[in-house]
């Protein structure tokens, strides 16, 4: 689903700026939470596209810009969650990603070659203090 788009580019910092001002109530459904996270984007003024193939059964919850945001609830697999991350990293599209979740999870800081920040909901007011 097409929510805004634009071709220029966009800085990381910006989209992770947006992102940390959710304050997310508990019990939040996934896609409750994707509502949120493109909320605060619309807030800052920052286009984006929703569900977006990347490649063959590869499809990323949003892309501002260049920056590939996924949204993760709950417990999360860190190796598939790892493997999911280095799959969308690797598409030429994606210039940076942003891990959206409710728990702190230990990941790098660039999957090939390409910045990877966390934006940790329960860090965030609203969801645990």
């Amino acid at each position: 689903m097409l929510m805004m788009m634009s071709k220029a580019a966009m800085p990381l910092d910006a989209v992770v700026n947006a992102l940390q001002t959710l304050r997310a109530p508990l019990q939040q459904g996934e896609y409750d939470l994707h509502r949120l996270v493109m909320d605060a984007l619309t807030q800052a003024g920052l286009p984006f596209e929703h569900e977006v193939p990347l490649a063959p059964r590869c499809r990323i919850d949003l892309m501002a810009g260049g920056i590939g945001v996924e949204i993760k609830r709950g417990h999360v697999d860190k190796a598939r969650l790892r493997s999911q991350l280095t799959r969308y990293a690797q598409c030429p599209r994606v210039e940076g990603l942003i891990l959206v979740t409710e728990k702190t999870v230990d990941l790098p800081r660039t999957l090939c070659g390409k910045q990877l920040r966390l934006v940790c909901l329960n860090r965030l007011w609203g969801i645990a203090l």
